[in-house]
């Protein structure tokens, strides 16, 4: 049981991310879909469900998957735009890969909005990680 505690510990903010991420995703998806069946366009569903789980995202990962230090309303303010802008890069990524299977392949968008979904969760990990929330891997180190 210790191994798997240590594990647990070492690997905390990939866990917590990985969940969280999931979270994200699901809340992009009930979004999304919930749109689509009230005949939302594909268009306007990609840019309601991008935004809510952008925001549902950058308060869980704020709090619980990277424990921002950041203090100060000018400070978290810069904080937050970082983590917006990293979001719109990969959100018109994520809208050009759906663009791509819905319009060009004509497959199924559903299916290529969780595509999408993955290569943002992984791609927005990243990004947190060196660019958005480094500045606490500093102060620890």
């Amino acid at each position: 049981m210790s191994k798997i505690m240590a594990i647990i510990a070492k690997y905390r903010m990939q866990l917590m991310y990985l969940i969280f991420g999931g979270l994200t995703t699901v809340v992009n998806i009930v979004v999304y879909t919930g749109a689509r069946w009230v005949d939302v366009t594909i268009n306007m569903s990609y840019l309601l469900a991008w935004l809510l789980s952008v925001l549902f995202a950058y308060l869980t990962n704020r709090k619980w998957v990277f424990d921002s230090q950041t203090t100060g309303f000018g400070n978290i303010i810069l904080e937050m735009i970082k983590f917006f802008l990293a979001r719109l890069a990969t959100g018109v990524v994520g809208y050009l890969i759906i663009l791509f299977g819905v319009h060009i392949l004509h497959q199924n968008d559903m299916i290529w909005n969780i595509i999408q979904n993955i290569f943002v969760i992984v791609s927005n990990y990243v990004l947190s990680k060196l660019l958005i929330f480094k500045m606490k891997e500093k102060i620890k180190k």
